[in-house]
């Protein structure tokens, strides 16, 4: 597996719920999220109640800058879902940090898969080790339109 890239200085990464600003992160994935286009609040609240949240904060003045979120029965299986990155700091390396602790955080569990879809940042995502699936033709899902 590839080495975890550290985070930039000045920012910081939480697992602790009392932090997390649960309107910021609907705003970024309901209004600015391809995946989340529109998601109601209730919905996102809930998604959040329901799984592993990690934040990262600006450590100067505590203001969340990105999210990550893992739906997971921590023997077996995780799916990683609504990363985002607040656009005002993209390009520091913030994501691949994140990612990178998510699946740090996540490898005392002996996870046999951590799952995630991308449309779009599927190198953010190699750089961590994660691939194509090797036999995609054995995966189904069922959809919902909600």
């Amino acid at each position: 597996m590839t080495d975890t890239p550290p985070l930039p200085g000045g920012y910081e990464i939480s697992t602790d719920p009392d932090r997390l600003d649960a309107g910021r992160v609907h705003h970024w994935l309901s209004t600015d999220a391809y995946w989340a286009i529109g998601r109601p609040r209730e919905k996102q609240d809930r998604a959040i109640a329901g799984s592993l949240n990690f934040g990262v904060y600006d450590t100067a003045s505590g203001e969340q800058v990105a999210y990550a979120r893992v739906v997971t029965d921590m023997a077996t299986f995780a799916w990683l879902c609504d990363v985002y990155v607040d656009r005002a700091v993209r390009g520091k390396g913030i994501g691949v940090a994140l990612v990178g602790a998510v699946r740090e955080h996540l490898r005392p569990y002996g996870l046999r898969r951590i799952m995630l879809a991308t449309r779009d940042a599927h190198g953010v995502y190699e750089k961590l080790g994660f691939a194509p699936l090797a036999q995609p033709d054995i995966w189904m899902a069922l959809t919902s339109d909600r």
